[in-house]
């Protein structure tokens, strides 16, 4: 069948402990392409290539059923915090 996006972030949220989630199926629904936005503690100090092999690491076993994963952003809280505090300002400019 596939995989889901609630096993998708079921594994993330057990072994990163996300403080922000987004998991989209952009496969129209047979669990073959995500997109993933998430912000963990885990990041930090990390550089992106490594942010990402944690998320495919915290993947493995859906890995094997998803043909394509897109992690638009993998920031840390701090990141996520100043990046909202920047939107919010342009936002209102």
């Amino acid at each position: 069948m596939g995989v889901t996006k609630e096993q998708v972030e079921s594994s993330l949220m057990a072994k990163l402990n996300p403080s922000h989630l987004e998991v989209i199926d952009t496969s129209g629904g047979c669990g073959a392409k995500f997109s993933i936005v998430i912000v963990t503690e885990q990041f930090e100090g990390k550089r992106l290539l490594d942010r990402h092999r944690l998320v495919n690491g915290a993947l493995a076993e859906e890995m094997k059923e998803i043909h394509a994963l897109s992690i638009t952003k993998a920031l840390t809280p701090e990141q996520w915090n100043q990046q909202q505090e920047s939107e919010k300002s342009q936002a209102t400019a």
